[in-house]
């Protein structure tokens, strides 16, 4: 593991600084839209002041680019941070250790948006010491911002004594269990419209998974690398050539890639367009492939049944529009049955996976839903997160 903690530390009496991500959506009226990323960090909090411990939160919220924005002010934040928590949360623009040292034990502390100094985004060894002499502990709940090397999330670290929270800790954990240690067959879907966007992680998860299956427009990709006639569906036909590289690259390591042997097609992409099911290789010239077909679904389905391991990053068709859905909820459908049966660890993340899951209902049932975007699909690169790295290296 290599990282501490909320358990390895002593919380009584201690100012623990604990980076955060509550970079919420709030709407024009300054109210809290969707509550989904402080509801996560409240088991950090609440431990930490119940073993006598104060939080002093540090957040980012938006992109301020170092100047002062009203608007990005964190005091927006608070009354719903105060209502997931139970208690008063104290707001402060700037920290003062004074203050903190002088407020009773359990007392929650707000710093102002962190990226409203300069030094922030720079990792400026300044604005670390700073923040470190805030504090006698420091604790990254932060996944989703790890994969930025800033004052908040890596310099301070290195001067404090060190450790995850508990969503940090159980993101890890999962992420481990997911590509680290996995239990074999390990299966990856990967979907989404560009393979461009995400030619690493592909070259990265053919070298650990057993079975790497493609869907949305990025399977028009690897079809026309392997000379199908994708009619005027989405693809990038300058990287057929680095398609097939992948391909060839998942065999020899004993990766097989899987593609949709039939798809649905339409002349337009709009919800409950007139549709057709054909084969993959017989996509008529005037129509786009919008979602993989039965055919398809079962393949995937029986993968799924025999599988140990799941990761999932992005859908396998249109799925904002029915019914061009089918193919995702189905396979969302089907891991969330042996999920809850115990049979299938499921690791999902991403903006668009994590809302193809929620419409499909699936998302409840997985092992973990990753609530990170950049950090999870850098970490599924097998790139090293400075946050992350920052806690094996710490004191």
């Amino acid at each position: 593991m290599g990282w501490k903690t909320l358990d390895d530390m002593d919380l009584e009496g201690k100012s623990v600084l604990v980076r955060v991500d509550i970079n919420v959506p709030v709407d024009e009226a300054g109210q809290v839209t969707d509550a989904t990323r402080i509801e996560r960090i409240v088991p950090t909090i609440q431990y930490i002041t119940s073993h006598g411990g104060k939080p002093v939160l540090l957040a980012h919220f938006g992109r301020p680019k170092g100047k002062y924005v009203p608007e990005l002010s964190l005091r927006a934040v608070v009354p719903a941070l105060q209502e997931a928590l139970g208690c008063d949360v104290t707001f402060v623009e700037r920290p003062d250790r004074a203050a903190i040292d002088e407020a009773p034990n359990g007392t929650v502390f707000l710093a102002e948006n962190t990226r409203f100094a300069p030094g922030e985004t720079k990792n400026d060894p300044g604005m670390a010491q700073f923040l470190a002499s805030l504090g006698d502990i420091y604790c990254n709940d932060a996944f989703s911002a790890a994969h930025r090397a800033h004052a908040s999330t890596e310099g301070v670290a290195h001067l404090l004594p060190s450790c995850a929270g508990r969503l940090m800790q159980a993101e890890l954990e999962a992420l481990e269990k997911a590509l680290g240690k996995p239990q074999k067959p390990v299966v990856a879907v990967v979907g989404g419209a560009k393979v461009s966007t995400k030619l690493d992680l592909l070259g990265n998860l053919v070298e650990k998974v057993q079975y790497l299956i493609i869907g949305g427009g990025m399977a028009n990709t690897f079809l026309a690398a392997r000379g199908i006639d994708v009619g005027k569906s989405l693809c990038e036909h300058d990287l057929t050539e680095t398609a097939e590289q992948i391909r060839l690259k998942a065999l020899d390591l004993g990766c097989e890639i899987v593609l949709p042997v039939d798809v649905v097609v339409a002349r337009e992409f709009a919800a409950n367009a007139p549709h057709e099911v054909v084969g993959a290789q017989d996509c008529p010239k005037d129509a786009m492939i919008l979602d993989a077909g039965p055919q398809s679904v079962a393949r995937i389905e029986s993968l799924l049944a025999e599988a140990k391991t799941l990761i999932w990053n992005g859908p396998l068709g249109a799925f904002e529009i029915e019914p061009f859905d089918a193919a995702t909820n189905a396979a969302a459908q089907a891991a969330a049955k042996y999920s809850r049966a115990g049979t299938l660890i499921s690791v999902a993340g991403g903006g668009d996976t994590v809302a193809a899951l929620n419409k499909a209902d699936a998302a409840k049932d997985f092992t973990y839903i990753s609530t990170a975007g950049g950090a999870f699909l850098e970490w599924m690169e097998g790139k090293t997160l400075p946050g992350v790295a920052a806690l094996i290296g710490a004191r």
